[in-house]
């Protein structure tokens, strides 16, 4: 390993692989549930699963927030899905079915397919494993017959079902009986069963609702599910006759179900795991969700959930389990509250009103929507709505308001989402067939053109939700493009199948129809003139019009494609400048102004279908293509800059946020849409803007920004905007600008609500808060006045609940009347009593004040107690009245809801929640500023918890909002740095200025290493004075900038050069400075001048002696050897790679990778700390070094901490838990002491980018430190080959700069 192979040391930048992906995805649009096969939502465990139409959607439980998030997308289908079944003894597995005769096998955990079967004879329409074999799937088409795959095993294959063929009716869906073995039931379209068991008679075609009975009338049964409890019941569902229990022994009906309507019918059904003889359903028509048991016909309870009708139900056998939130409250038990003595467990009496059995089902609806609703606590866990469940072929952002993105769908409708929330606003009215393509009208006329397949084009109103103008000129031709121009509001153009590009004024006036010899499927509006307009067509052309003639044909026909043209776009900042992407999977360049095609940029492996022009550097052109990729485009010289995997299928649309211009969307086969920013490819821009360089090196024109190799310019509206803003500025100009270009360049997602809050903390007048700032995370001083206010506008409608529940029985008119005769008597507190037991507390409690306050409130406690055990949202006003903070913060994180949490304690902390005084003030009581300090705690408290459950989601931006709104400066820029937001974190900290001023000195230590250390060496002068200015703006630099320049390599006269601008002795007087600080015995600038002098290898041998030296001592900290090693860790590879070094290199990278295990413990790096332990001793077996460190002492250490450090994490109750023995004890004391703090708090925990918690669908990679999957980013090592998570890669690089290959190349994941 020592000889190692440096090809790829000095090849260009451009091969290799070295750089991480630069475009990076921020957020993700997921589909809906497909409304029109069957069994399409399956769960097991804490995972559930819904198909769209192409990709299955998997959700897991997280443990520490208790909801489920999106875990992986599974797209290997290329046609419908039809079923999918989860394996029921094997929680990893499930099987999926397409219409393409297709069956897979998946795992869950690795995401990927490790069976499949090509050819199923017919479409499997339903699917499912079969109880009684290990790993076999059972599928069957319209009429049968059953096949049974054998995965794997002697029998591996197809057999027939020997009995289950020749039906008379098709088969709608089939269930295997749970315990029974071999047993299984069929659901037919004509109403009726068919039941098969091993060694008995087969039934087929029995059991028909008696209704049908004689008639040849369909009733297709909708649900079928075998009753848990019993061997031979099941519940049959039939669209128009409702629910039966049915014996399938004795081929009866049991019982029949009533509904409350005669219009309601059902859909779907689950029995509740939890409740034994409890079922629900989900009614067709309308989002009803009833629960029944079966020992009554009619249904004890039923809930509007929805205006559509449910398509499929599922109930999660273990409901996850509620969180108790030691942080909040640690040494209270559960059932004292902090005001009052011990109060008993509250008995919850068995005649208190009907309760939903505990569960969550997952609920899908005909409309795409998916929810998880909790049944015990009567909400939803999560819903998200209104999901396309088909190819989106189309989007875009509104260009007045681009928080509102439309997109246009194969299901025949145009949705309009809130890309912060990610949430549909809007939906068009109807199916429209098939929607190819939308366009936005210009300027705020809120309505959005749509072309379709065979319904013509037409104008959606967004507000009004109606179409108010529809063109038929093409007919029944499919319409492929729609644009509507944005120079000239009154004309709209369509090109279509039947080759002509038709331009009409919006009352529908055609102006020009342009013939084409083929079918036309692009065209775009000049943005430079109105008059012109370009078009791409089956017969590989080209071609421009002038609609200011009258001339019917092209000014220019463009040749050279070798297959159709399909989209054109102009440039928007380049007259005369378009391209088209085609099916010969090229995208060309062309210049209308001289006639010619000037770049041809190959690459795609299929056709070219999204194209985007970036609208403020004048050469990025963005491509999105069949071959499922996306790729970035440097046009000057034809380069790929970044080539994006994550789409699951063909990419379609790709459209530029109009206000972030660095922001994109694109859609997909996959029934996608994904938001990406493409900040990365221009940072330095950024940069240029944090140091305040002049405008040349910020803004431009198109000439100079066109030169091939220049540093990336801006010469768009949105820059010249800023620019234009800050000349009329006199005072704040600095902070204006950081604010303004910050806000420019970084996606939505939060960094708005950011700077709001930066502005508060600075003192801004609060007339001055945009509108939107009150729906964000607001400063904790404006929480309530703005909630108030918001209160006074809102009248809150319940959920709507019809339907009665349990008829009173005799007891309880016994219970009454005794009741009334204590009334009678004085004695409140036994009626009282009694009421408590009758379930009717409201009344209890109205008169319990009469027997004493302190009654009263104890009374209200035991309710609360109650309340809090059933989950009852009901228990809050009990906890406001009695001013019990601390329970309702409790209630409120248990369910996750920590914004409720945060709006109550800061209730308390502005005095609004007491509690009530009832006795005679005591003086030694605890008075209000007390309470108010124990508030205050409790604030920070649930506000840290937010924040990290932000972070946890993926969202650095919005954790880092939450410690600003309690003025928390530090842990705010903690969370961005943790999160790799850098340019925010310094764009913030040099606004927020002294109280940052730490953090943002140690971000700009990191942000010039991203500069310093290209992928390979250096990566250009321009890089290098960059990372200079970065460290210019930190006092105290002398020792930044020494390391900067002992890396730079280049010739002497480059480096005297580097030195001078950095106000550094030159080559030679570095030498005999380093000779003098030898023989004056200061080994730390001995090492320093000899990494700036002419042979900085001479550095190695001092620095390491010095190291080992430390380590020989039993009380070294990490504070005596980290300054040197840090020093050493600068050396130029190119002289550390020397084979003369190989001795002190393999002694240095093994220091570094013990001391940068013990400072990824302090900063709580716990997924690397295995991983540099396991470096550092590989290292020591495989070279002959000689270190004070031994193999065992390290296993010995790391598992001492291990041990120590799982205590925390997992917690006594856990199967794995084996408490630490007294040795591993004292071993981790130890460590700790050597440890010491982490100086800069708030930074421990791990590192987590935006996007990590993004399931992507790109090749699958595995991390070479743990062997699993990589979720989110991926980081590339230098061997091209080997990789680990860009958030194991952040936080390796940190502690330790050597990679992890053990070459001795620096690590720069920044």
């Amino acid at each position: 390993m020592d000889t190692v192979n440096l090809e790829w040391y000095t090849k260009n930048d451009a091969n290799a692989k070295i750089k991480m992906s630069q475009v990076k995805q921020v957020g993700l649009l997921a589909a809906g549930c497909q409304p029109w096969n069957k069994d399409v939502c399956a769960a097991s465990g804490d995972r559930f699963a819904y198909c769209a139409t192409l990709a299955i959607y998997v959700y897991q439980l997280d443990h520490r927030y208790n909801e489920f998030k999106l875990r992986a997308i599974m797209s290997e289908h290329k046609k419908t899905i039809t079923a999918i079944s989860w394996c029921p003894h094997n929680a990893e597995v499930f099987a999926s079915a397409s219409a393409d005769n297709l069956l897979i096998i998946w795992n869950v955990a690795e995401q990927k397919a490790v069976a499949r079967l090509d050819n199923t004879k017919g479409i499997p329409g339903s699917l499912s494993w079969c109880w009684n074999a290990g790993d076999m799937v059972a599928f069957v088409s319209h009429r049968g017959p059953l096949y049974l795959w054998a995965i794997s095993g002697l029998d591996a294959g197809v057999t027939v079902h020997k009995e289950a063929h020749s039906f008379l009716s098709d088969i709608c869906l089939f269930r295997w009986h749970p315990v029974k073995n071999g047993k299984v039931v069929f659901g037919h379209t004509d109403g009726s069963l068919s039941v098969f068991q091993p060694g008995s008679k087969n039934q087929k075609h029995v059991l028909r609702p008696e209704s049908l009975e004689g008639t040849d009338e369909e009733d297709p049964v909708t649900a079928l599910e075998w009753d848990p409890l019993s061997t031979d019941y099941l519940l049959v569902a039939n669209l128009h006759n409702g629910i039966r229990l049915v014996d399938t022994e004795g081929l009866m009906c049991i019982t029949t179900f009533s509904f409350p309507s005669s219009a309601a019918s059902v859909q779907c059904l689950a029995w509740v795991p939890s409740a034994p003889g409890m079922f629900i359903t989900g009614d067709s028509q309308v989002g009803v969700l009833r629960i029944w048991n079966v020992s009554r016909p009619t249904p004890l309870d039923n809930f509007k959930l929805k205006k559509t009708g449910f398509h499929a139900l599922h109930v999660l056998n273990s409901p996850p389990a509620k969180k108790s939130l030691s942080a909040i409250s640690p040494t209270k038990n559960h059932y004292t509250s902090s005001t009052s003595e011990a109060v008993p467990p509250p008995n919850l009496s068995q005649n208190q009103n009907f309760s939903l059995p505990p569960g969550h089902a997952v609920c899908c609806f005909m409309d795409g929507g998916v929810g998880l609703y909790d049944m015990g606590a009567k909400k939803w866990d999560f819903l998200r709505d209104l999901g396309h469940v088909e190819t989106i072929f189309d989007c875009k952002f509104k260009p007045d308001d681009p928080n509102l993105l439309a997109t246009a769908s194969f299901d025949g409708t145009i949705k309009v989402w809130d890309i912060n929330t990610l949430t549909a606003v809007y939906t068009s009215p109807g199916n429209e067939g098939v929607v190819y393509s939308l366009s936005w009208a210009p300027g705020d006329l809120n309505c959005i053109a749509g072309a379709t397949s065979r319904n013509g084009a037409f104008i959606w109103d967004v507000k009004k939700g109606k179409m108010i103008t529809r063109f038929n000129e093409h007919g029944k031709n499919g319409i492929f493009c729609i644009a509507w121009s944005h120079k000239d509001s009154k004309r709209i153009a369509t090109c279509s199948g039947d080759g002509f590009c038709i331009i009409r004024t919006i009352d529908g006036k055609v102006l020009h129809k342009y013939k084409h010899p083929a079918a036309v499927f692009g065209c775009d509006w000049s943005q430079n003139n109105k008059d012109m307009i370009a078009t791409g067509c089956e017969d590989k052309n080209v071609r421009v019009y002038y609609l200011a003639t009258s001339s019917d044909q092209p000014l220019k026909v463009f040749t050279g494609h070798l297959a159709k043209v399909f989209h054109v776009r102009w440039s928007p900042l380049r007259e005369g400048i378009l391209c088209s992407g085609s099916d010969d999977g090229t995208v060309r360049i062309w210049d209308y102004t001289q006639d010619a095609c000037i770049n041809v940029l190959s690459g795609h492996t299929a056709p070219v279908r999204g194209l985007m022009w970036n609208t403020e550097v004048p050469y990025l052109l963005t491509s999105g293509s069949w071959d499922y990729t996306i790729k970035v485009w440097d046009t000057r010289d034809g380069a790929c800059l970044d080539t994006v995997y994550d789409h699951g299928a063909d990419v379609y649309g790709l459209t530029c946020h109009p206000s972030r211009p660095f922001t994109m969307a694109s859609c997909s086969r996959d029934s996608t849409v994904r938001l990406w920013s493409l900040t990365p490819l221009i940072a330095p821009l950024l940069i240029n803007i944090l140091v305040d360089h002049s405008w040349d090196d910020i803004i431009g024109n198109t000439d100079r920004a066109m030169v091939p190799g220049t540093t990336p310019l801006l010469c768009g509206k949105v820059s010249r905007d800023i620019k234009q803003e800050l000349d009329k500025l006199s005072t704040e100009v600095r902070m204006k600008k950081l604010r303004w270009f910050s806000e420019c360049f970084s996606p939505p997602g939060g960094s708005h609500n950011l700077w709001d809050l930066v502005s508060v903390i600075n003192g801004q007048d609060d007339s001055l808060l945009p509108p939107s700032y009150g729906q964000g995370i607001m400063h904790m001083r404006h929480l309530v006045r703005f909630k108030t206010s918001e209160a006074q506008e809102l009248t809150m409608v319940k959920m709507s609940k019809f339907g009665g529940g349990i008829g009173a029985p005799s007891k309880e008119e016994r219970l009454r009347e005794a009741a009334e005769i204590h009334l009678r008597l004085g004695q409140i507190q036994r009626y009282c009593e009694l009421m408590v037991e009758l379930g009717e507390w409201d009344k209890a409690l109205s008169v319990a004040p009469g027997v004493s306050l302190k009654y009263w409130k104890k009374l209200m406690q035991r309710r609360a107690d109650q309340l809090m055990q059933e989950e009852s949202q009901e228990v809050i006003p009990y906890c406001v009245a009695t001013g019990d903070v601390r329970k309702l913060v409790n209630f409120f994180t248990s369910r996750g809801q920590l914004t409720e949490a945060l709006l109550v304690v800061q209730g308390a902390c502005e005095g609004n929640i007491h509690i009530p005084q009832t006795a005679v003030i005591n003086h030694t009581a605890p008075t209000e500023s007390d309470d108010l300090q124990a508030y205050k705690g409790l604030l920070h408290c649930v506000c840290k918890e937010l924040a990290e459950w932000y972070f946890q989601d993926g969202h650095a931006v919005l954790a880092a909002c939450c410690h600003l709104a309690v003025d928390n400066i530090e842990l705010a820029m903690a969370s961005l740095i943790r999160g790799n937001e850098l340019e925010l974190a310094v764009c913030v900290g040099l606004v927020l200025g002294e109280p940052a001023n730490r953090f943002t000195h140690y971000v700009l230590e990191l942000l010039a290493g991203k500069y310093m250390a290209g992928p390979t060496c250096f990566p250009s002068v321009q890089n290098r004075d960059l990372a200079a200015d970065i460290l210019q703006m930190i006092p105290d630099n002398e020792v930044l900038l020494a390391k900067l320049c002992a890396f730079y390599p280049g010739s002497s006269a480059e480096i005297d050069q580097i030195h001078e601008k950095c106000d550094l002795p030159s080559l030679e007087d570095c030498q005999s400075l380093a000779e003098t600080a030898v023989s004056e015995g200061d080994i730390f600038n001995a090492v320093k001048y000899y990494l700036l002098s002419p042979e900085p290898e001479a550095a190695l041998p001092i620095g390491i002696a010095h190291v080992k030296n430390q380590l020989s001592n039993s009380d070294w900290t990490l504070e005596s050897v980290c300054p040197i090693l840090d020093l050493l860790g600068y050396i130029r590879t190119d002289r550390l790679i020397l084979a003369k070094c190989s001795e002190d290199r393999s002694e240095l990278l093994i220091l570094c990778g013990y001391v940068g295990a013990l400072l990824a413990i302090r900063r709580q790096y716990s997924s690397i700390v295995p991983a540099l332990y396991e470096y550092t001793s590989q290292l020591m077996k495989r070279r002959e070094v000689s270190v004070p460190l031994q193999i065992e002492q390290l296993s010995t250490e790391l598992e001492a901490w291990m041990s120590c450090t799982q205590t925390l994490n997992k917690g006594p109750h856990e199967t794995s838990y084996s408490p630490p023995s007294e040795a591993q004890k004292s071993e981790h004391a130890r460590l700790l002491e050597r440890i010491q703090e982490e100086p800069l708090k708030g930074l421990e925990g791990h590192d987590y980018v935006t996007g990590s918690n993004l399931p992507s669908h790109s090749d699958v990679q595995v991390s070479c430190f743990t062997g699993l999957r990589i979720q989110g980013p991926v980081f590339f090592l230098e061997d091209g080959k080997s990789a680990i998570s860009l958030n194991d890669a952040l936080m390796w690089a940190k502690v330790n700069p050597f990679s992890p290959l053990g070459t001795g190349v620096r690590l720069n994941p920044f």
